[in-house]
């Protein structure tokens, strides 16, 4: 099935309509985090630091670093492998992170935090990289400016096309261990 998300989101029960395997179109606000970002949202939580976006109704997208290409906001934007971050991912989900966008399997402290979230795992297709590039319309550096291109990003996206893979219910196509 189709459905249609606009970040942020706020109506966790309308969420939790989406099932593994249906199609899932993003847009408004999606930023974009890899390993280092996550493990300074993680000390900054640790640390009870205040956060630099808020997490309540947001999504984080694994992506990897492109220059930017002119005409276009970002230049290839394709996803990265997602098992990177579960170390930090449950905690980035306890402080209120709705989804999560990237490529392949998850572990199961993060298929777990998923549930007791009521988040959602979409993933997004390799090797589209140019398509997804073509649905950012606007991307900023927000912190962690020092990371250069694997900087915290803020995306403002339009109709960018993903998978549910693992809904609020846990529910997952993947074999996992």
């Amino acid at each position: 099935m189709e459905r249609r998300l606009i970040l942020p989101y706020g109506n966790a029960e309308e969420l939790k309509r989406i099932e593994a395997g249906d199609y899932v179109l993003l847009s408004g606000t999606l930023y974009v985090g890899r390993d280092q970002v996550h493990k300074r949202l993680s000390i900054m939580i640790e640390e009870k630091e205040s956060l630099p976006f808020p997490f309540k109704g947001n999504g984080i997208y694994y992506m990897g670093p492109s220059p930017r290409v002119p005409g276009f906001a970002l230049g290839s934007a394709g996803p990265t492998t997602s098992q990177r971050m579960d170390p930090y991912s449950p905690a980035l989900m306890r402080e209120g992170l709705l989804l999560m966008v990237g490529k392949g399997p998850r572990k199961k402290e993060v298929r777990e935090a998923i549930v007791k979230y009521s988040g959602l795992y979409l993933q997004a297709f390799g090797g589209c990289g140019a398509l997804y590039s073509e649905r950012i319309k606007k991307a900023e550096v927000v912190a962690f400016e020092d990371l250069g291109p694997e900087a915290l990003l803020k995306l403002e996206v339009e109709d960018f096309p993903t998978i549910c893979v693992i809904d609020s219910l846990g529910r997952c196509p993947y074999s996992l261990s």
